[in-house]
């Protein structure tokens, strides 16, 4: 505990080397409603290039993710989705999908799709899981702004959850893939993903060091009803304050935020508080107790209806003051 909570001291005080802002990210795909701020409906889309399809299934999420998500299953599809949300004034679209039994995200066919968003003036994130070279050059051809990958550091976890025949090598080298490419990407590490239990996480981070990437997102397992880890206990604050707080001291110039994904009520109320004192840059959908509570340690609220994974390649306040 005591080491923890050094460890904790040391993160704030690193956080203290940034500008004093916090990134409040609130993007329209979740309606976002309270005395500080109302975000717009259709200002960020989620798109899912396999519809609710995916052959994983892992054990966390079961493709109920997906169900969230427009479904564009073919090129032609995307572009009339595209069509309509830059209609409605939508500033960006989040592409993802079921992945394969490689663990990788089908997205070969839709070059010319992402290319059509970018030349409607959409920004371009794209959740990719496992990716090849070959697709990452063809993401950075056709002007991707960010690639998301969740990075996995445990080769049980890997197994068990995700039900993949890969190691976490295989993560270190997708990000290497990207970075060689020449895109931008933002890592995500899921804090209890081995049925609550803290594995693979600080493997995770020293890979994602290993690439200086713009923005590391942090999330926490969030048991959903109807698969195999609904009804587990979601991991401790106490573990999860450790992974945030190493996370800062182990990347001190690189933006971090706590992503969309946890538990709900005073878990979410709690983990938001403690995520501020291990000095993150950002946080998705924050309760407005979060946003009073960063106040008052100084630090100021700044919301934006983009993904929160933008923090360190939009919002150059947040970069580190070095």
């Amino acid at each position: 505990m005591a080491n923890r909570e050094a460890m904790i001291s040391q993160a704030w005080k690193i956080r203290r080397e940034f500008k004093p802002e916090i990134l409040f990210a609130v993007p329209g795909v979740k309606h976002y409603d309270n005395p500080h701020y109302s975000n717009r409906p259709f200002s960020f889309a989620n798109l899912s290039v396999t519809g609710e399809a995916c052959s994983c299934q892992c054990a966390h999420c079961k493709g109920s993710l997906l169900s969230t998500m427009i479904g564009v299953e073919n090129p032609q599809a995307m572009c009339r989705v595209v069509d309509k949300l830059s209609e409605k004034d939508c500033r960006g679209i989040l592409i993802s999908g079921g992945a394969d039994v490689s663990g990788e995200v089908p997205l070969a066919s839709f070059s010319e799709a992402i290319g059509y968003a970018k030349q409607k003036g959409l920004t371009v994130l794209v959740h990719s899981g496992l990716i090849r070279r070959k697709t990452a050059a063809m993401l950075k051809k056709s002007r991707v702004d960010q690639v998301l990958m969740d990075v996995i550091g445990d080769e049980e976890t890997i197994r068990e959850v995700c039900h993949l025949n890969r190691k976490p090598e295989d993560y270190l080298q997708s990000m290497c893939y990207c970075r060689e490419a020449g895109l931008s990407i933002a890592p995500h590490i899921v804090i209890g993903l081995h049925f609550g239990q803290i594995r693979g996480e600080y493997n995770a981070l020293e890979m994602i060091n290993k690439v200086s990437p713009e923005t590391i997102v942090l999330i926490i397992l969030n048991p959903v009803r109807d698969t195999a880890m609904a009804g587990i206990s979601p991991p401790s604050l106490d573990d999860v304050a450790g992974i945030m707080a190493a996370a800062r001291v182990l990347n001190p110039l690189t933006p971090i935020t706590l992503g969309c994904a946890r538990p709900p009520g005073q878990y979410k109320r709690d983990a938001e508080k403690r995520a501020i004192d291990c000095g993150v840059n950002g946080i998705a959908y924050p309760d407005e107790t979060a946003v009073d509570y960063a106040e008052s340690r100084g630090l100021k609220a700044i919301f934006s209806e983009e993904c929160c994974s933008l923090l360190g390649k939009n919002h150059s306040g947040i970069e580190a003051g070095r």
